[in-house]
């Protein structure tokens, strides 16, 4: 039996629509997507609302339709598949399936010859995630700790679904803010030489700039050079940060060395001779307008230093010139007016502007003791990534991150992330995985062949809405892949948790006969199996007892 349920039904869907409306519609330009039904069915789909306006004809009246045609010729796939399709709602058609593709399903899960993450994304593509970038003038903020996270998963789901995945760091390694970090490390060590120092209110004021004036002291490190030496200081911090909040990246790509190596004159001459820059009032502009921005913008000031834009031009150059297909950057909320000027630049070196993906990750609120923690880099009143790693652990840090949609401002309370009770979301999934862990390794018939279970002995309503949560896992990281979120994939592992505690709670696993014990001891494993797939997805640690 063909395993993708969502391909034959739109086949389904299709042939039907032809059937019924050859005349007047084109199927194949039918658009076709599910849902998960939310209670109607397995699968929903709403061609029928996208048609009644096309037809002239009501949606629940197109949708009668189009699930009676579908109900009498299914065609033989579907058939093994289907129980019935319904006409609900608004004009909504709902897919319910049979119990047997389910078992059928749950042995995919079990079987280790197979991958069960079935349904495969731009399979091959390679392509490059940048990410977290920030400056290296501060420890990482939970701002970055989000960005972080949100891009480590993303990557994470994007290679399982068959994508070639490279993660990179854009190192600002130069230029205005590391002229200031530097003045501001000197300024403090004045202060420790018993000097008084001028100490503007852009200078960096957090403590970490007094332990690198401790450390510059040490090493005699001369003035002119104490902006990269606090740089590099820096740049070991938030590289140890983030390897003990478990984000690594392929490359860290250095600004200065993209500077330094002519690449930044070679982008602008490239766009220069195509005749997208032009001289005006000294300056240098990229004609950006061409390719839908609102406004043309400056590349090379008039006092000849580069805008930010420049480089960045010059990054994704390199970015292509690297043979990655398809570019995506996660960035702050600051940074959304940005969108439009790089895409226009992407666009003008000829390539697909849709090959850009950018992702603004909405800030984050820490709370502790009911009270907000600000966070003001300059000033130092920010709670650092590591404050969080210290307070609740890397695990909690990392599904609490993700706990909400990117598009959304997170806030979470740090002593709700320490309980260790179902109130703390992710104690609550790991302690199911736990549970299942603790159910297999007491089992007393260990010599049970789990592709020998008679899955059919599964029929409790709790049972069977477990194997069908399972089932989708596949469905939840489409979803993940298509609007570019990890944030439903911590959904659906508490969902899946709650369905097997509640299993577990009102049915016996051991003790019963033979038969129902190994079927029920393969749905332990099963979503022993997925729940282990999920938090691998999130780079949770998976325990064996708590």
């Amino acid at each position: 039996m063909k395993k993708n349920i969502q391909d034959i039904l739109t086949e389904a869907l299709r042939t039907a629509v032809e059937t019924l409306y050859a005349d007047r519609i084109h199927a194949r330009e039918v658009p076709v997507e599910f849902s998960l039904a939310g209670g109607f069915g397995d699968l929903s789909n709403n061609t029928a609302l996208r048609l009644s306006g096309l037809l002239k004809e009501a949606p629940l009246s197109v949708a009668t339709r189009i699930a009676q045609e579908i109900n009498a010729n299914p065609g033989d796939q579907l058939k093994e598949c289907l129980k019935e399709a319904k006409a609900e709602g608004a004009g909504f058609i709902n897919f319910y399936l049979r119990n047997e593709y389910f078992y059928e399903r749950l042995n995919d899960i079990l079987s280790p010859a197979k991958t069960f993450a079935g349904s495969t994304q731009g399979e091959g593509s390679a392509v490059l995630i940048e990410f977290v970038s920030a400056n290296p003038t501060g420890p990482l903020s939970v701002a970055h700790a989000r960005q972080a996270v949100v891009g480590d998963v993303l990557a994470n789901i994007l290679a399982r679904l068959g994508n070639s995945v490279a993660r990179e760091y854009y190192l600002n390694d130069e230029g205005n803010q590391i002229t200031i970090l530097g003045e501001s490390v000197q300024a403090r060590l004045e202060e420790l030489d018993g000097k008084t120092a001028e100490f503007p209110e852009n200078y960096y004021q957090g403590e970490y700039i007094y332990d690198i004036a401790r450390q510059a002291k040490k090493e005699k490190i001369k003035s002119e050079e104490m902006g990269d030496f606090a740089a590099r200081v820096i740049l070991e911090v938030i590289r140890k940060e983030l390897d003990d909040f478990g984000v690594r990246f392929d490359c860290w790509y250095s600004q200065k060395e993209l500077r330094e190596s002519g690449k930044i004159q070679e982008a602008l001459d490239a766009l220069k001779e195509k005749g997208f820059l032009y001289e005006q009032d000294g300056a240098l502009w990229f004609k950006s307008t061409s390719f839908g921005d609102d406004k043309d913008r400056v590349v090379i000031k008039s006092d000849g230093t580069y805008t930010y834009l420049a480089p960045d031009i010059a990054y994704h150059r390199e970015k292509y010139n690297r043979n990655f297909k398809w570019l995506i950057n996660l960035w702050g909320p600051d940074h959304h007016g940005y969108i439009a000027r790089l895409k226009a630049a992407v666009q003008a070196q000829g390539k697909d502007p849709e090959s850009l993906s950018v992702i603004i990750v909405q800030l984050a609120s820490i709370f502790k003791e009911g009270k907000p923690l600000e966070m003001s880099t300059r000033k130092g009143q920010y709670i650092t990534l590591r404050e969080v790693l210290d307070e609740i652990g890397t695990d909690a840090a990392r599904f609490f991150f993700l706990m909400r949609r990117t598009q959304s401002h997170l806030a979470f309370d740090l002593e709700t992330a320490k309980k260790q009770t179902s109130e703390n979301p992710v104690y609550y999934v790991q302690y199911a995985y736990a549970r299942m862990r603790s159910i297999l390794r007491n089992r007393t018939a260990p010599h049970l062949a789990r592709e020998k279970a008679s899955l059919e002995l599964l029929k409790e309503p709790e049972e069977m809405a477990l194997v069908k949560k399972l089932w989708q896992f596949d469905f939840m990281l489409q979803v993940c892949f298509k609007t570019l979120d990890p944030y439903m994939l911590t959904v659906y592992l508490q969902e899946t948790a709650e369905k097997f505690h509640k299993f577990y709670d009102r049915h016996r696993v051991l003790g019963q006969d033979e038969g129902l014990t190994n079927a029920r001891l393969s749905l332990v494993e099963a979503t022993q199996v997925v729940l282990a797939a999920g938090l691998d997805l999130l780079g949770i640690s998976k325990p064996e007892e708590m």
